[in-house]
């Protein structure tokens, strides 16, 4: 078999390696997946150790990590994994994600469990979890990518197309909250008619006695 020259290749991604590895979180983000495992499979001493984990920090959910630090290996983390992503998964360019997509509040989430989900499959050990994320979770995802961006940030990086809707739903929380007071009065009231009405014993003249018709105590 005759290969062609090396040297002849077009620009753009490197003939070599074939198949670039998955890229390897940071070791405070491997510092709280050993720890959530922790919380799920380890034994009661191990689960004390952790303490709360709805406190945890969740690779998965950036808004949960608050820690600087370890906010910043998550940032560089999921960088290398969209480059990775556009490197090893990516031929038809539809299918790009921008290089704008830390603007995108959407993308931002929906990365994060991306790279969660490609982690957990790779450390596997079996090749289910892969396949379903090449059948089911990248192909999703691109979809959702391009119905919500569309070829806006193609070329360059365009504002936020519903900025002048959400500035306005902003600005009528008092409009909204005024709904909110008046269904909370209402139920308000609801319970404490309820309340009075369970207060006042319902009575009935019988041979002479005051009977209660719902206790039966008579006087």
């Amino acid at each position: 078999m005759t290969y062609p020259d090396p040297q002849t290749r077009p620009p753009g991604r490197p003939r070599y390696p074939l198949a670039r590895p998955f890229p390897r979180p940071g070791r405070g983000l491997r510092l709280a997946y050993r720890e959530l495992d922790l919380a799920l499979n380890g034994d009661d001493a191990q689960r004390d150790a952790v303490g709360d984990p709805g406190l945890l920090p969740r690779p998965w959910d950036p808004g949960s990590i608050d820690l600087p630090q370890l906010r910043e290996e998550l940032w560089d983390w999921l960088e290398a994994v969209v480059d990775w992503i556009n490197t090893e998964h990516v031929w038809n360019p539809v299918h790009l994600i921008p290089a704008c997509w830390p603007c995108h509040p959407h993308l931002v989430h929906e990365v994060a469990v991306l790279a969660d989900q490609r982690h957990k499959a790779g450390q596997a050990i079996h090749s289910d979890a892969l396949e379903e994320w090449h059948r089911y979770a990248l192909p999703a995802f691109f979809d959702r990518c391009r119905t919500r961006v569309h070829t806006a940030c193609d070329s360059r990086h365009h504002d936020w197309p519903s900025r002048p809707g959400h500035t306005r739903f902003q600005d009528s929380h008092k409009h909204r909250d005024v709904h909110y007071g008046r269904d909370v009065d209402h139920l308000r009231q609801l319970h404490s008619a309820h309340d009075n009405s369970l207060q006042i014993p319902h009575l009935q003249l019988i041979d002479g006695h005051q009977v209660n018709t719902e206790t039966g105590e008579a006087w």
